[in-house]
């Protein structure tokens, strides 16, 4: 079968290898379609990150460069090993893309998210979404109903968001300040909105700002380039400030507008990886009693964002910006991304 896999930096070769093999307790995917997330052109630019290097095998995968890559996927069960009862051949599915160990302190308390030994399907080994077919644990697997296989694919990154929303303890009501407009940025807005909260969203890209007006993910578009954005958030709010901030920019002066634009007692929730160290003004924390809080990705989350998909509060058409073959991928999609990223949200790869 065909796979795209990771060789090295800049090095992403499309390659017949083996069909993976269905083993007791897995389930086989023929995968419809595999978004192309940051993290891939993090890995594509930078890497290897996430990755394992060579002579560095994962702990959990067993696999280092090259790997197969791809994690935000969706497809159709082929087959089912041993032992899995509820699920069904020609079932349409996502992965929650996880190694876990199942045996250190996070997974024993259900964060398995926080696993020390945690990797990604798609990064750490696995196999990965962008390739024709995969084989995965059972627990991963979440059937989508009648979702489109093709927004499916964004399932992965809409579940980044809802954990986001989580985390903050944020409720509907509330008003959310988020700093970036990027695809993850624009698919928590669509999050929050589904989650009944005012979005105050700030971006400088006008491609991205019209994506924000187009699908009302937002019910404000704030441009930091010809206004005070934090003024302007203290405006909306009538002087209180948001009840909840967002980074999602990997931008020190985005953080610092967050905890500037938060009321007192507010959160700050860091939603973006970040490449570069940051610095944190401490007496913004301290003077308004601020919490700065992390996010990693997703834990149980998969659930509750499919449901939110298939009760039609959220609609992911919009944010496909095309759909493109596996021979595609690296001109029409890596290259594009990194070039043309303000053009394009998210595009997804049929393998």
């Amino acid at each position: 079968m065909k796979a795209a896999r990771f060789h090295g930096r800049k090095d992403i070769r499309i390659e017949n290898i083996p069909e993976p093999l269905l083993r007791p307790g897995t389930v086989a995917i023929d995968v419809a379609w595999c978004g192309i997330c940051g993290t891939d052109l993090h890995e594509y630019l930078e890497g290897p990150i996430f990755i394992p290097a060579a002579g560095h095998p994962h702990p959990l995968s067993h696999e280092e460069e090259p790997v197969t890559m791809g994690h935000e996927f969706s497809g159709t069960i082929s087959a089912l090993g041993a032992g899995v009862t509820d699920l069904g051949i020609g079932e349409n599915v996502v992965v929650e893309p996880y190694f876990a160990c199942g045996e250190c302190a996070p997974c024993l308390a259900g964060r398995y998210n926080l696993c020390v030994k945690m990797g990604f399907i798609g990064l750490a080994g696995g196999g990965g979404g962008l390739s024709e077919k995969i084989v995965v644990e059972q627990r991963w697997v979440h059937p989508i109903g009648s979702i489109p296989l093709d927004q499916a694919a964004l399932i992965e990154p809409l579940s980044v968001g809802h954990h986001a929303f989580v985390r903050s303890g944020a409720k509907a009501g509330d008003v959310a300040f988020v700093g970036g407009a990027g695809p993850i940025g624009l698919l928590l807005c669509a999050l929050l909105k589904a989650e009944g909260l005012t979005v105050i969203v700030s971006e400088l890209s006008e491609a991205r700002k019209s994506i924000a007006r187009s699908t009302a993910v937002a019910d404000h578009v704030l441009d930091p380039s010809t206004e005070d954005v934090v003024a302007r958030v203290h405006e909306l709010t009538e002087g209180r400030g948001a009840d909840v901030g967002f980074e999602c920019s990997s931008i020190n002066a985005v953080l610092d507008q967050l905890l500037d634009g938060v009321r007192p007692g507010g959160v700050v929730v860091n939603v973006s990886i970040w490449g570069h160290p940051a610095t944190v003004d401490m007496q913004k924390l301290v003077l308004k009693e601020v919490d700065l809080r992390g996010t990693i990705a997703y834990v149980r989350d998969h659930p509750a964002t499919i449901k939110l998909v298939q009760d039609g509060k959220i609609d992911l058409a919009p944010f496909i910006s095309a759909r493109i073959s596996l021979d595609q991928l690296i001109e029409e999609g890596f290259e594009t991304l990194i070039h043309h990223k303000d053009t394009a949200v998210k595009i997804i790869v049929h393998p």
